[in-house]
């Protein structure tokens, strides 16, 4: 669309409603939200649709993902199944993976992700020794090419080897800051000096005044806990906010009381819990005899203290994780149903794919449906956010910067003056 357009009367969710009403939304010809409202006047030289009643909601955010090595499943092997095989068979094909495979490989995934409904995307992109900085100049040029597609963050992620080089670690962190990077993050878990690891991340997070998204405890060990020393760090750094943890698996297998208190000192350092039920469900928990634990983290418990939790793909089709189709609405039902939410809990699995995650990316007031955002619109025939995750949408069409970037609008009408 290049021409300002008026959405008529559609079924929306606005910011900060948690019901959708039937209004209209005009869109200028900067790709923004000119207003929300009932029975919109259609300025001269406009265009109108008729959405006759399909759901309007903001488009969809995916917090965490991989996109650098999406689409790997046939080249990378992980017998085992486990997250360790999966890191070990990723450490041997990143000998070999190029600038231009990491980034044909990400355009893929970031095509299916769009056609869903992802507008926004946070990927950690992987810093080792076997490629060093490939991934990041890879992921730069992929932020460049799908601007008008989505919004990119990439995260600098320090992992495998690189996590016990602490020098080298650093001086490739730096290297990612000064390409442009987005956020700080790594696997302090697989650092023979964890403490000294997050030290140095939080510490270069906090002079470049970027985000830090760390992998945190992605494992069922409870005498192996970080997440103690990120929200004690976070409250030295005055952090909060600006702090987000994937995983927390290993909340899954502590005692009622000791959960509390982490989700207590969560809220109060202001730091942000993102669950990846598909990569915990296939890695965690393989070698129980019985019973194997879901490996996700406490879902229901960290939301009811008030911690902001989000919802994201992870890894998509690559060693960690074999399947996954983009679709984020699917991973809001997988963490309903894993994370054992209740009957009333759609609207809450989804804004667990939308405004949670756009708060912790930071996307603020452009992302939303009100007025001055920038139109990044997901546009189905489900008849309300919770039947979007109950039952998903046959239909999709998606806006971004008021251009249709996936499916299609109704017909578009000019304006008669």
């Amino acid at each position: 669309m290049t021409k300002q357009v008026v959405l008529q009367g559609g079924t929306v969710l606005r910011t900060g409603s948690l019901t959708s009403e039937q209004l209209d939304i005009a869109i200028g010809d900067d790709g923004r939200i000119l207003g929300v409202g009932p029975a919109l006047a259609v300025p001269p030289g406009a265009r109108r649709a008729d959405m006759a009643g399909k759901l309007i909601v903001p488009g969809l955010v995916d917090a965490h993902q991989h996109l650098d090595k999406s689409r790997t499943r046939r080249r990378v092997v992980n017998p085992s199944g486990t997250l360790a095989g999966a890191a070990a068979g990723y450490k041997a094909y990143a000998e070999t993976v190029t600038r231009d495979d990491i980034a044909a490989r990400a355009l893929q995934t970031i095509e299916a992700c769009v056609a869903y409904g992802t507008v926004a995307i946070r990927s950690h992109t992987n810093i080792e020794p076997q490629s060093e900085l490939r991934g990041i100049e890879a992921m730069v040029d992929v932020r460049a090419a799908c601007v008008d597609k989505l919004t990119l963050q990439i995260v600098a992620h320090v992992t495998s080897d690189a996590t016990r080089m602490l020098p080298e670690a650093k001086a490739w962190l730096l290297g990612a800051v000064a390409r442009g990077v987005d956020a700080i993050g790594g696997v302090p878990a697989f650092s023979d000096q964890p403490l000294a690891f997050l030290d140095m991340v939080f510490a270069i997070a906090a002079d470049h005044g970027l985000p830090l998204d760390l992998h945190i405890d992605e494992h069922l060990d409870p005498d192996a806990i970080l997440l103690d020393a990120v929200i004690e760090r976070t409250r030295r750094h005055h952090m909060g906010g600006r702090v987000a943890v994937g995983h927390c698996s290993a909340l899954s297998v502590l005692p009622p009381e000791r959960v509390r208190r982490f989700a207590a000192g969560l809220v109060e350092a202001g730091v942000a819990v993102i669950t990846l039920p598909a990569a915990n469900l296939f890695l965690l928990g393989r070698d129980a005899s019985v019973l194997p634990p879901r490996g996700v983290t406490r879902v229901r418990e960290l939301l009811a203290a008030g911690v902001p939790v989000a919802a994201a793909s992870d890894n998509i089709q690559d060693p960690f994780v074999p399947t996954g189709s983009g679709d984020l609405l699917e991973i809001a039902r997988w963490t309903l149903l894993a994370g054992q939410l209740g009957l009333d809990d759609l609207g809450a699995a989804f804004r667990m794919v939308s405004s949670t995650p756009a708060a912790i990316m930071g996307l603020g007031a452009d992302w939303g449906l009100h007025v001055g955002a920038r139109a990044d619109l997901l546009i189905t025939d489900a008849a309300d956010p919770d039947d979007l995750v109950a039952s998903g949408a046959m239909t999709r069409t998606v806006i971004v910067g008021g251009r249709v970037v996936a499916g299609k609008l109704p017909t578009i009408h000019p304006h008669a003056a």
